[in-house]
């Protein structure tokens, strides 16, 4: 088991991504703390892990939250006395719309949840990780804002992404003399919940019609990914297989991005 005896913190890890590579890093010896905001989702994958004799913690908070993410790594070390993984997966596509109709507080939400929440997620952590002697973080970013421009709207969903691929630039010169390995992986269409927090408005005035026979994903003949394709890039960022990797951006989207 790569990660017998780690600690990981996983955002977002209710559903989706999230979700998959909490279970993935526990099938692997991590004990792993479970953040986000809805406590039943928590509660069906810390129940997924331990069912499979692993361990989990459930750290029900708001990642946009100064107050609740402090208090999330507080409970966090209280419980498991380290922590050497940080999975910064949680994120909202919300609104997309035409930017001359997209709102002040639909901006606001998406860079609070995704850019802000991607901020507070390390600002309260790496701490911990620099006290312990290093680690590995991975940011959950996306194929938009980096490969891909032509998501109808998304201008606020691809600036946060695009900071984020940033961020993991930055901070990898930074964190490297901690022994802190920071990455970024950028899925394209996965199969995940996350359509349920899209709000799509006037798409036909900012999309680009493209058409793509065979489909938009050549790996898969237009499939998405499944969030288990993500994760398991995940695992290998985490683990020591990944030792001498750091401020590397890794798309998982089966060649979509090159289309586009």
């Amino acid at each position: 088991m790569d990660l017998q005896s780690r600690v990981a913190l996983v955002t977002g890890a209710g559903s989706g991504i999230g979700r998959a590579s909490a279970i993935t890093l526990a099938a692997q010896g991590a004990k792993v703390g479970l953040l986000g905001h809805t406590r039943k989702d928590l509660e069906d994958t810390a129940t997924e892990i331990t069912s499979q004799g692993g361990q989990a913690l459930v750290l029900e908070a708001d990642v946009s939250d100064e107050a609740q993410m402090r208090s999330a790594a507080k409970r966090l070390i209280d419980a498991f006395d380290r922590l050497d993984i940080v999975v910064a997966n949680a994120g909202i596509n919300g609104v997309w719309a035409p930017i001359d109709t997209l709102q002040p507080d639909e901006w606001d939400q998406t860079i609070a949840v995704n850019l802000r929440g991607t901020y507070l997620t390390l600002h309260t952590t790496v701490p911990i990780m620099k006290a312990h002697g290093g680690g590995s973080i991975i940011i959950v970013s996306s194929i938009n804002g980096n490969r891909t421009f032509s998501s109808p709207g998304a201008t606020a969903y691809s600036a946060t992404k695009a900071a984020q691929v940033a961020m993991t630039k930055q901070l990898a010169l930074e964190l490297g003399r901690h022994k802190i390995r920071i990455n970024a992986v950028c899925p394209g269409k996965i199969d995940t919940e996350i359509d349920d927090n899209t709000s799509i408005r006037n798409p036909g005035r900012t999309a680009v019609p493209v058409e793509w026979p065979e489909g938009d994903i050549p790996l898969t003949e237009g499939k998405p990914g499944a969030s288990m394709d993500v994760a398991d890039v995940i695992l290998f960022l985490a683990s020591h297989r990944a030792r001498h990797v750091t401020g590397v951006p890794i798309y998982v989207d089966g060649g979509q991005g090159l289309l586009r």
